[in-house]
């Protein structure tokens, strides 16, 4: 990202979403920045979102470049992911509250290693019923929080590298580039049930998405600076 972005004219902008946001929350921030700065509507979207309780890598586009988002949101993705093993969640993440526990402690490093082994390739994947995929027209989550049955069908998708990078305690962290579609909560719940102790996810953090990384991205604050610095250069005055 270099000085000669025109996000006016069109641009990619590459986010770091702070946990907390939703993906429309970061999107609508640089909307309506640049609608105080260029004086009228610049359209942008975004290139595959992020759940709030993640972090990490949000590609945006603006103007002509949203042509392009499309395409940016098929690419592979890559994620560090923490697992914590023995305890199982609806939701397969934080987001609800913990409904069973089993014993983790007899779990090793070599164990992980050879479960892991068994999600990488191809593989059929459950989508969450606790997610914003359809079923029958609704959201999926509205149906699984009044307690309606969803019943997902497994789709096939790519696991290109799993791997672990750290236990500590019950704690597991995992290195994961996967094909678009994939569910990371859906992963750490699938992982867990292999390892026989359980598992949800308590942290998700997106690294890179296609040939963009999160090293070379900003943050909503610092793209709100950079703007503003953008448009005094232009000429503009920054906030009218």
């Amino acid at each position: 990202m270099s000085g000669e972005l025109d996000p006016e004219t069109g641009a990619i902008m590459l986010v770091d979403k702070p946990v907390g946001w939703t993906s429309f929350n970061a999107l609508s921030k640089i909307r309506a920045a640049l609608l105080a700065l260029c004086g009228h509507r610049v359209k942008v979207g975004h290139g595959g979102t992020l759940d709030p309780l993640a972090s990490g890598l949000l590609i945006l586009g603006t103007g002509k470049c949203t042509k392009e988002l499309q395409a940016l949101a098929d690419e592979d993705k890559a994620y560090t992911a923490t697992l914590r093993l023995g305890q199982s969640t609806p939701s397969y993440d934080a987001e609800t509250e913990v409904d069973r526990e089993r014993p983790w402690e007899h779990v090793d490093e070599p164990a992980i290693r050879a479960v892991l082994g068994k999600f990488t390739g191809e593989i059929l994947q459950r989508p969450p019923d606790f997610s914003a995929k359809r079923y029958k027209g609704e959201r999926a989550y509205y149906m699984a929080r009044a307690g309606e049955e969803v019943k997902f069908t497994p789709v096939p998708l790519t696991i290109h590298e799993l791997v672990l990078l750290s236990l500590q305690g019950p704690d597991a962290t995992v290195h994961v580039k996967c094909s678009k579609g994939t569910y990371i909560r859906s992963l750490a719940h699938d992982i867990g049930e292999a390892l026989g102790c359980g598992a949800h996810l308590v942290a998700l953090r997106r690294t890179a998405s296609g040939g963009f990384r999160v090293e070379d991205a900003r943050t909503p604050e610092q793209w709100s600076l950079w703007l503003d610095a953008w448009a005094f250069k232009r000429g503009a005055k920054p906030g009218t």
